[in-house]
């Protein structure tokens, strides 16, 4: 019997494979498939392997840390990988203020997390979060979640007191206006409509933002947008979560995304390629919120494994060791002038943008009505993978490829993934017409 096979009879359904595929091994941004194909590799495991897949340094690491201490759980006693783990996040994160950390699973259970710091240091039931936002499928992460289909789709009751504002998704403003001589309307809607009308400010703990929108697709919010949300938090003291658990740990070309818009979280959610692969995330913040929570408020069995919480601070060394920001920023550039290029060519590419090595392109069916098209993503994705490039898909309507490879991939080798893209682009446009 073939491993789809025993998958169709064994794997719940609601567990979903984008590609038809059985990868048997990695090396940096390659994948190799058990028919031996060869993939290149645009979207590290959802923007996981940020150093690559199979890196040697952290394989070494690993080995050692596994031989030394595989697991005792934090609550029962501590160990040093986990509290060197809590210092190195609590030293870089730009709250503008002395940190403390607590270590965790998954980016979902993160969120949960800093929701509770939010609501336990300000003694406050409310929190808002963003349309086309996603936090992760645990319950309270699912809620603050801004996209219900597939996620939230047949769920309902969701937690109470969670609220939800427009993101500034200029590409496609609910306001019909354009940036920036809308004057920021969708923020004036959050301020008037969802703090005015739906609650009072001093009714909220916090607001729940991504700095770059991760499955939404990669939408970048205006610099304005989130200082000016900054400053009105501060005058209604409610607290600023900033999940980083996608566009964060270099990955847009800062070690955090908000330290491109200059302003400082409160709270901040790390989780993805915190470990390069290994089952780790974090929330890290100001000490005396961290504090607010009473003893055994935070904890999980597994959060902080020793061997993950080692391989993450060997992550966090190779930032700087490799210039792993300086190649975020160049992958950047690269992709970035390549999709403007797109753009120009082809008609059914809508918008490209992000930041830093964190890309996307929104594909669309017509650009005056800006018609999302779903089915387009879908064959470019395919075409792609029969050309090897591995892509991967987001956004509000399922439209848009979103590229995230690997900081430590070859210039060549992205060079010729982006080559592939575009090829694979051009042969569903000829075949759409």
């Amino acid at each position: 019997m073939s491993l789809s096979e025993l998958r169709d009879l064994y794997v719940s359904r609601g567990i979903a494979t984008l590609h038809p595929l059985t990868v048997v091994r990695g090396k940096n941004a390659r994948l190799y498939a058990d028919d031996g194909t060869e993939y290149i590799d645009f979207t590290s495991g959802i923007g996981v392997v940020n150093l690559g897949h199979c890196d040697d340094e952290l394989i070494a690491v690993a080995e050692e840390q596994l031989r030394r201490l595989w697991h005792v759980c934090f609550a029962v006693a501590q160990y040093e990988p986990y509290v060197r783990l809590a210092e190195r996040l609590s030293e870089i994160a730009p709250t503008g203020s002395r940190n403390k950390a607590a270590l965790f699973n998954s980016g979902a259970e993160a969120v949960e997390n800093a929701v509770k710091v939010a609501k336990l240091s300000t003694g406050r039931p409310f929190v808002i979060s963003f349309l086309n936002s996603f936090h992760g499928r645990t319950y309270l992460a699912l809620t603050a979640t801004g996209k219900y289909q597939p996620y939230k789709f047949g769920l309902e009751p969701f937690m109470p007191n969670v609220l939800h504002a427009p993101y500034p998704y200029c590409y496609r403003c609910p306001f019909s206006a354009s940036y920036p001589d809308c004057g920021l309307t969708c923020l004036d809607y959050l301020k008037r409509w969802v703090f005015g009308a739906q609650v009072s400010p001093e009714r909220v703990a916090a607001v729940l933002l991504e700095p770059v929108q991760g499955e939404g697709g990669f939408v970048v919010p205006p610099l304005d947008y989130v200082r000016e949300l900054r400053s009105f938090l501060d005058q209604h003291g409610v607290l600023l979560i900033d999940d980083e658990i996608q566009a964060g740990i270099g990955r847009t070309g800062k070690v955090f995304a908000i330290e491109h818009f200059g302003v400082e979280p409160d709270v901040i959610t790390l989780g993805k390629a915190l470990a390069n692969g290994l089952p780790i995330s974090a929330v890290v913040g100001r000490s005396m919120l961290m504090d607010a929570v009473h003893p055994m408020g935070l904890g999980t069995t597994f959060g902080g494994n020793p061997i993950a919480a080692a391989v993450a601070c060997k992550v966090l060394d190779a930032i700087g060791e490799r210039r792993l920001l300086e190649r975020a920023v160049r992958i950047g550039e690269i992709v970035a002038a390549r999709f403007d290029l797109l753009a120009e060519r082809f008609e059914i590419v809508g918008d490209v943008r992000g930041l830093g090595a964190m890309r996307a392109v929104e594909f669309v069916r017509n650009r005056r009505t800006k018609e999302p098209a779903a089915s387009v993503t879908e064959a470019v994705i395919e075409t792609a993978r029969r050309k090897g490039l591995i892509l991967l898909k987001g956004g509000l309507y399922g439209n848009v490829i979103r590229l995230h490879p690997p900081l430590t991939i070859e210039e060549g080798l992205l060079e010729e993934g982006l080559n592939r893209l575009e090829e694979s682009i051009d042969e569903v446009q000829r075949q759409a017409r």
